[in-house]
């Protein structure tokens, strides 16, 4: 079986699908950029193919916030060992400085993966002949 196949949650993850059909679209455009600073509205409210309300409940989005703060300090560590690694003779304050710059950087991919991840952990895939 592959990894990313329909039906994993990966493939909503990965894909920006609906984690209930993985037919419809989780956010209006698969650009993180624009769903982040451009769209008023940034996420699809319903999924057009099996009409999943992708607000769970109230407050629902709050949760991904720690997903989100898990994948920035990852990146975090990432930048940090790389720096650490290539330059061994880095002064503290442009490492702080390299690893601040990144996080901002990688910040919208951040905010459209949390959700997406956060929303997979309680909505389980159901195939398309079901509803």
């Amino acid at each position: 079986m592959k990894l990313v196949s329909k039906g994993s949650k990966l493939y909503s993850i990965l894909f920006n699908k609906c984690p209930k059909c993985h037919i419809g679209s989780f956010w209006d455009s698969n650009n993180p950029i624009k769903n982040m600073f451009f769209s008023t509205e940034n996420t699809c409210q319903t999924c057009e193919n099996c009409s999943l309300s992708y607000e769970l409940e109230i407050g629902f989005w709050y949760g991904s916030m720690y997903v989100s703060y898990a994948i920035s300090v990852a990146v975090m560590v990432l930048f940090w060992t790389l720096t650490s690694f290539f330059f061994p003779l880095i002064n503290i304050y442009n490492e702080i400085l390299i690893i601040i710059i990144a996080i901002l950087i990688v910040s919208p991919l951040n905010y459209h993966v949390s959700r997406l991840i956060w929303i997979n952990f309680f909505v389980k895939y159901i195939p398309n002949d079901t509803y």
